[in-house]
């Protein structure tokens, strides 16, 4: 046994470990998309692999570093595990991510002891995948680049200098990725030490006391949040734009979620296809993603541990979209970013007060390589565009946020990328309109324009072009995500997923979704229809249109009488 205080402070203790290992995988890390977006999960676990403290970064990365080293645990068991080893997993179907996801961790010993892991996972540039940067079209997972079914980058604390190799010639950017890697093992090592260090303040009894009830702590709160929803079933759809190879299929995502009292089941079962290209995932995200929407449902107000959820049953379909196996293609794994808010979707029916409209509804994500010509090396920059969230019956949803999937994470800022790549930001705002429209108005999406000043291919990674954020009762949808591709002149095209081959001067500009309305959007309160227009969220071409408010976009007056005939005419129908 081990006292509220006592485990409260070790909890805190971990927490802070965690932070300082996300702080020197930052400074560490080589680049971009590790030290300014923050593209990465880190955590602290248990014995058995249960995620006792995170850092905030990819949410369904650390929410899959805990299945990782349980599958780890399960293939190879801990026989083989001492003091100085550092493993490397980056195989989809026991890792939860696709290859260049990879997952780094370390068994913690204390007293000849196993205390627990330190984990990080971040996103490598290249192992050897068929295409460089990303692979949007694969159909096997051979194509999909080299897997490591966690092997051992150090052994003893003796580093295995033959896998380095063998991920330095399998690289297209050997550097960068053998420096990423470092990073996360010096972020892992961090860990081990940091929590070697509690225990021997505490006891290694203590500590293992302590991580016990920080799990046992965090279901009691989960239990007793889903305890408060009322029980019912509710059933969703929703879409992935293409699966790659079938481009103009819309790809099918079914949920079911049950609220039993308190527990929750979130049933995939009736998404029971594979996709012929690589928006499979494996159970393991599937699994993180669903843990996310429960997470935001029940306890958003407290850090992540494993505990949170033993009241969560999650079921799918063995070799389908939701629960990939081998030797199915699985490199894009946008599916499991998307998953959260068909969860959403389903439970608004039965929760509209509770649970918000959709979000601009993708990562929004634009990646592009090339030859330098200041230095005539390789390079490759990408960033996730922020969305608009949803509205909620609280009050407007926020403009211009990170996807639902990385509430740690940033963009990259216009100065790294003008800094580190040729190209220049034209443009960069927010994207008037774009919000459904509703008593309480969805955040708006942003606009963001590259120009290019040297040849380069520009991949656009972005699964909901298609179709447009839902809304809840009875707002409007968001507008959807649009990628132009040399916008305002006579070659401009609207673009999904596609890899794209710009000369000098070739422009792109992702403009990103808007977040769902809720409510009747001509019950808004006139005053907050005004300041929209204001600040330049709404036109007011759109305000009279969506919200039935006339207002003069110079003076900002508002005729009333032609206010109160269009309201009065709206919601009379």
């Amino acid at each position: 046994m081990v006292d509220s205080i006592t485990t409260e402070v070790i909890r805190h203790s971990m927490l802070s470990a965690a932070q300082e290992m996300a702080r020197n995988l930052c400074r560490t890390a080589y680049n971009t998309i590790v030290y300014e977006i923050h593209d990465y999960g880190i955590g602290l676990h248990d014995s058995d692999g249960n995620t006792i403290a995170e850092a905030p970064g990819i949410a369904i990365f650390s929410g899959a570093n805990d299945f990782g080293i349980q599958k780890t645990l399960e293939e190879m068991g801990t026989g083989d595990m001492f003091p100085g080893d550092v493993f490397m997993l980056n195989y989809p179907y026991w890792s939860a991510a696709h290859t260049l996801d990879v997952l780094v961790f370390c068994p913690i010993f204390a007293e000849d002891k196993l205390l627990g892991f330190a984990s990080c996972r971040v996103h490598l540039l290249d192992l050897k995948q068929r295409d460089a940067g990303y692979v949007l079209d694969s159909t096997d997972m051979s194509q999909e680049g080299i897997f490591f079914p966690s092997v051992k980058l150090y052994e003893r604390g003796k580093i295995r200098q033959d896998i380095f190799n063998i991920i330095r010639f399998n690289s297209r950017f050997p550097e960068r990725t053998i420096g990423d890697l470092q990073a996360e093992v010096s972020a892992v090592h961090t860990g081990d030490v940091r929590m070697r260090e509690i225990a021997e303040k505490y006891g290694v009894d203590v500590l293992v006391a302590a991580m016990e009830e920080i799990s046992a702590h965090g279901e009691r709160l989960s239990r007793a949040a889903v305890a408060k929803l009322p029980n019912g079933t509710w059933s969703a759809l929703d879409y992935v734009d293409t699966d790659g190879v079938d481009l103009d299929e819309l790809i099918e995502m079914k949920v079911t979620v049950t609220i039993e009292d308190d527990r929750m089941i979130i049933d995939w079962t009736a998404t029971d296809k594979p996709a012929n290209g690589p928006i499979n995932v494996p159970i393991g995200l599937t699994i993180a993603a669903s843990r996310l929407a429960f997470k935001s449902l029940t306890t958003p107000d407290t850090v992540i541990c494993a505990g949170n959820f033993r009241n969560l049953e999650v079921r799918t379909t063995p070799g389908s979209l939701m629960h990939a196996l081998p030797p199915m293609p699985t490199f894009t794994l946008w599916t499991g970013l998307l998953a959260p808010e068909v969860i959403m979707k389903a439970l608004a029916q039965g929760l509209p007060d509770i649970v918000p409209a959709c979000s601009g509804g993708d990562v929004c994500d634009v990646m592009a390589l090339g030859v330098n010509p200041r230095n005539g090396a390789g390079w490759l920059e990408a960033t996730n565009d922020a969305v608009g969230f949803g509205a909620h019956a609280g009050g407007d949803g926020e403009d211009g946020i990170m996807h639902v999937t990385e509430p740690g994470c940033r963009n990259n800022p216009i100065e790294v990328l003008e800094n580190k790549a040729p190209m220049i930001i034209d443009e960069y705002g927010y994207r008037p309109d774009s919000g459904g429209a509703g008593k309480n108005r969805g955040g708006v999406g942003v606009v963001r324009a590259y120009r290019f000043l040297a040849p380069n291919d520009a991949i656009v990674i972005n699964y909901k072009t298609k179709t447009q954020p839902w809304s809840v009762a009875g707002g409007n949808k968001g507008v959807k995500n649009t990628v132009l591709v040399e916008p305002g002149t006579d070659q401009e095209r609207e673009v999904g997923c596609s890899y794209n081959n710009f000369g000098t001067g070739g422009t792109i500009t992702n403009l990103t979704g808007g977040g769902g309305g809720w409510g009747n959007p001509f019950e808004r309160d006139i005053e907050k229809v005004v300041a929209d227009v204001e600040q330049g969220f709404v036109s007011a071409e759109a305000a009279r249109r969506d919200y039935g408010v006339v207002v003069d976009p110079f003076t900002l007056e508002v005729d009333q009488s032609a206010t109160s005939e269009l309201r009065g005419k709206a919601l009379a129908r």
